[in-house]
């Protein structure tokens, strides 16, 4: 892992990519910006799961194809240390759309000219910019537009969310509702002590959780009060049950 800028400024980017040519690229652009104070290469998915889990930086630039474990191996590898904004680099472009089903803010194809890297990171400055005054603080209402109509969902009526490409659905009793935000993006404004990630794609409102049923492959399935029955990813298995045992008084 290689450090460069100053560590007093704002932003921390980790850059992640095995070729080094591609890494340092990515890395003299960020420095030209005043407000990215440090910037951390890895040179592999290990490397970079371990980097993002000691530094939390707020920002990664993340390679698809890399050694040992891929960007997506990474991100799920994570689970709840994903940082704030990720953007994906890569040179291939058969992966947009699952990068933004993970949650990716901004999708960069190689060989990518100084404007289209200057788009990305006015975003994902955007984004935390927004992010930073809700830390702390949670949503209790979600306004839905479809059809001419506007609905205000309360967040506690919510059974579940998942993930469906660029969007969210909203899983409220026999409802869904479509909403045109990421899963990531509104993990950020929901109450971490209610929902909780269960799988990559998909978040459980704890107070629906009926129980966990064990498989017959040795993976379990989360059981709603509504009798939907949900995957229950292993990364995620731990997390699940210790919140579950705080809310039985068990913890």
């Amino acid at each position: 892992m290689t450090p460069s800028g100053d560590s007093s400024r704002s932003i921390r980017v980790v850059v992640a990519d095995d070729e080094a040519l591609a890494r340092r690229n990515l890395t003299l652009l960020l420095r030209r910006d005043p407000d990215i104070g440090s910037v951390v290469e890895c040179a592999s998915g290990l490397e970079a799961m371990e980097e993002i889990r000691r530094s939390r930086p707020d920002l990664v630039f993340l390679d698809v194809q890399m050694p040992e474990c891929d960007g997506f191996d990474v991100l799920e590898l994570l689970g709840a240390d994903l940082p704030e904004t990720v953007i994906f680099v890569t040179a291939y472009d058969t992966y947009a759309l699952r990068a933004f089903e993970a949650g990716a803010l901004d999708y960069l194809l190689k060989p990518f000219d100084d404007a289209r890297f200057s788009r990305a990171l006015a975003r994902a400055k955007d984004k935390l910019a927004r992010l930073t005054p809700k830390q702390g603080r949670s949503i209790s209402r979600i306004v839905v537009k479809s059809r001419g109509q506007t609905l205000f969902l309360n967040v506690p009526d919510i059974d579940w969310i998942e993930a469906a490409s660029y969007y969210a659905c909203l899983h409220v009793g026999a409802a869904t509702h479509i909403l045109r935000r990421t899963l990531r993006e509104l993990e950020q404004d929901l109450d971490a002590q209610t929902f909780v990630r269960i799988h990559r794609s998909i978040i459980v409102n704890l107070d629906r959780v009926r129980g966990m049923e064990l498989q017959d492959g040795g993976d379990y399935e989360v059981v709603l009060e509504s009798k939907a029955r949900l995957r229950l990813s292993r990364r995620y298995r731990k997390r699940l049950q210790d919140r579950l045992s705080e809310l039985s008084g068990g913890g």
